[in-house]
């Protein structure tokens, strides 16, 4: 590979010098990510933000000749290393390219580049009356490239689906520079493969997405959110399928355990009851009638669910202080210790109780401290364990953990991923859920599009 102050030079004939991030300093920021439990050690050579099609061509081209590796980043809140450069090279950020370029409220589609933030897309087609699902915990920081290249989810997954559901075409940069287009601007598009999806989770290893056609649906009229508790964690894990067999549809159905409970009340009190062993927070949406309707039909159910205590919005601010309490589960959980590692899997629903009691029989095993949080209407479960990865007994205590949480879940029917994705964590537990001839032929697809390995080298397989 050429050297840095080559690649410098090069990359200086392409973008302008306010765009190329190359010192020390700089270069060790973007070695790092989200995740708590490794950190690359291997620099990127340099940092670049490209405002262009034509710049991110002309890089990639550059690459391509050279054997450079590139790694596209959002805004570097992924939890499995999908991000690291762990060949150094080039990272390539995308906040530059963050503009919302349209709008269409007729046909209700959006065309955004890849670092458009979650949060202010959402804020911005909420002018006019649309709305965008997808909603990851961090959305107020998260980009859409990011989302595309992790498929990824959020609360509302139970009823509106994940990022994967909402993108109707792509314009994806090659390994080699070529500009190529997927899908189209139309709900419906059985024209071909369809490649759109192929890009969607691929976590930057099959190309690099420069522009996304969304799907958007209208906004509800209404929304409320109720917060339900429960004296133990099989009655709240049960009372998910009564909600559904009322045919009531919740856009979520989210699930605090009791040691998630207490945390946040520790350290951002929302007057949460911390006497119970589990919480659900469900949230309906739909006309003003409807939403009325289903509320008072969803207390009845919850309370005949053995609901212990039920919390229901009336206001704004009630609204955002119940969601507030359950997006801080991740940061509560970080000041039980000095670092704090969460996972994401998922199993079918009927299995839910089987995984959250073994999820803390296997933490408890290996004296780890464990809040359960995660979306129970779609089975998925993100355990957050808090820990000191600096002690090596702790730090071999988690991986063991981890290997037996996934052994768990695959053993009940789930998978290791719902909306994290794999990247370098999880790769070598991929053989574990994916059909041999099935990994094959997705190492064959990335050969394909990448056969010298510069898209974000080292992630999933």
């Amino acid at each position: 590979m050429l050297t840095k102050n080559k690649i410098t030079a090069e990359l200086s004939k392409i973008l302008p010098k306010d765009n190329i991030l190359s010192t020390l300093e700089e270069c060790y920021v973007y070695s790092q990510d989200g995740t708590n439990t490794r950190t690359s050690d291997k620099l990127p050579d340099i940092v670049i933000f490209p405002e262009t099609v034509e710049e991110i061509q002309k890089i990639m081209r550059f690459a391509n000749s050279n054997n450079i590796p590139v790694t596209g980043r959002g805004a570097g809140t992924n939890l499995i290393g999908a991000c690291l450069p762990d060949f150094g090279g080039i990272v390539m950020n995308f906040s530059k390219m963050n503009n919302i370029l349209e709008v269409n409220k007729t046909d209700m589609t959006a065309v955004v580049q890849p670092g458009v933030v979650i949060g202010d897309l959402q804020k911005e087609l909420d002018k006019v009356g649309l709305f965008f699902p997808p909603d990851p915990s961090n959305l107020r920081v998260s980009t859409i490239g990011g989302a595309i290249a992790q498929s990824a989810g959020g609360p509302k997954t139970f009823k509106y689906g994940t990022t994967k559901d909402y993108i109707l075409g792509l314009k994806i940069v090659l390994a080699d520079g070529t500009l190529m287009t997927t899908g189209g601007n139309t709900i419906k598009n059985a024209t071909g493969y369809p490649l759109t999806q192929l890009f969607i989770g691929s976590e930057g290893t099959l190309g690099i997405v420069v522009e996304a056609n969304l799907k958007l649906i209208p906004k509800p009229e209404s929304v409320r959110v109720m917060l339900a508790y429960f004296d133990n964690i099989q009655d709240a894990t049960l009372s998910v399928n009564n909600i559904i067999d009322s045919k009531i549809f919740p856009s979520t159905i989210d699930f605090m355990d009791k040691n998630s409970i207490t945390t946040v009340e520790k350290f951002y009190p929302a007057n949460l009851k911390t006497d119970k062993e589990a919480a659900l927070i469900i949230e309906i949406d739909g006309s003003k009638e409807s939403v009325k309707i289903d509320g008072d039909k969803l207390k009845d159910i919850l309370l005949a669910s053995n609901a212990t205590d039920i919390t229901i919005s009336n206001t704004e601010e009630e609204y955002e202080k119940i969601w507030t309490a359950r997006r801080s589960s991740f940061a509560a959980a970080a000041k039980l210790r000095p670092d704090v590692v969460t996972d994401d899997v998922i199993v079918p629903r009927s299995k839910l109780p089987d995984l959250i009691t073994g999820i803390n029989e296997i933490c408890s095993k290996y004296n780890l401290e464990t809040c359960v949080v995660g979306h129970v209407g779609d089975g998925n479960v993100h355990p957050q364990i808090a820990l000191n990865l600096e002690n090596k007994e702790e730090h071999k205590n988690y991986i063991n953990a981890k290997k037996e949480i996934y052994n768990l879940t695959i053993s009940l029917g789930g998978t290791l991923s719902a909306e994290h994705g794999i990247g370098a964590e999880k790769k070598q537990y991929l053989p574990m859920a994916i059909d041999n001839t099935a990994l094959e032929y997705m190492k064959k697809i990335k050969y394909i599009f990448d056969p010298k390995n510069i898209l974000n080298p080292n992630k999933i397989f």
